[in-house]
């Protein structure tokens, strides 16, 4: 079965009660459902932003999932600075007055696509999370790896439905930009990022484009992004992090440039 941004509630919602998705939704929609689909299958149809955006103004606790490689693990690379995770639980649980909701962070370095699909049931599944969150490739694409493109779709074609299946969201991410010469082995990463593209567009998923938003910023300030974003070839530092959750922020409406999450603290510093 192939699932869409419009069907994604197929099967019942384990972790997100009923009564909170019909509350979370337009009371014409529900009649519509009620009429046509005898129930919750009209749901289906509900954008999953605004669901996302919905259960935020009602203030549901909510669990969210972060799975990838060393990029969101955040360790070693970071310098002791926030991962983007991190600096994701600040905006939601203390910023947001949040406190109930759960962040979890199941990224691990070296990972591929194939290691979150053999692994779906200890790092996400168990957690019967809202919305997961999915940025993995810059491992798929290292030619020690050999994972082909092909492979890479499926693997990603089926996390998202793994994901949808469970009755959550996913919010497919494409991977920062690498310093390609010197990224030895990822060359042809710019190709998975474009097949993460097609597999978001395919299953119409949130989806956040940080390789597009870096490779503008590396095109405007190249001495920038790769000094300053970046520890090395392949991982964000400090500062990518908080580039990396900004972009995030206003990709789910939740930016506040007003607050210490969406403010630039590294213009005048150098990492």
């Amino acid at each position: 079965m192939r699932f869409t941004r419009r069907n994604f509630v197929e099967k019942t919602v384990k972790f997100l009660s009923f009564s909170t998705l019909i509350a979370a939704i337009p009371s014409s929609t529900i009649q519509g459902a009620e009429k046509k689909y005898r129930g919750y299958k009209e749901l289906q149809q509900v954008d999953e932003l605004e669901v996302i955006k919905k259960l935020l103004a009602q203030k549901v606790p909510m669990k969210w999932v972060f799975v990838g490689d060393s990029i969101t693990h955040g360790a070693k690379h970071t310098y002791g600075y926030r991962s983007y995770p991190e600096t994701f639980s600040e905006r939601i649980r203390y910023e947001m007055k949040r406190g109930r909701d759960v962040i979890v962070n199941m990224g691990i370095s070296g990972n591929t696509s194939s290691d979150i699909l053999s692994d779906y049931d200890w790092r996400i599944a168990q957690f019967t999370p809202h919305v997961v969150f999915i940025m993995i490739g810059t491992n798929d694409a290292d030619v020690k790896r050999n994972i082909s493109l092909e492979k890479f779709k499926l693997n990603m074609l089926e996390l998202v439905d793994k994901i949808r299946n469970s009755g959550s969201i996913p919010i497919v991410q494409t991977p920062n930009i690498t310093i390609e010469e010197k990224a030895i082995g990822r060359e042809r990463l710019k190709y998975y990022v474009q097949v993460i593209r097609e597999v978001s567009k395919e299953k119409e998923t949130i989806f956040v484009d940080h390789w597009a938003y870096w490779t503008e910023m590396a095109g405007v300030a190249p001495n920038v992004v790769n000094a300053q974003w970046l520890m090395d070839e392949l991982h964000p530092n400090g500062r990518g992090h908080d580039e990396i959750a900004r972009l995030l922020f206003k990709q789910l409406s939740i930016y506040d440039p007003t607050q210490f999450t969406g403010k630039d603290h590294w213009s005048n510093q150098n990492q």
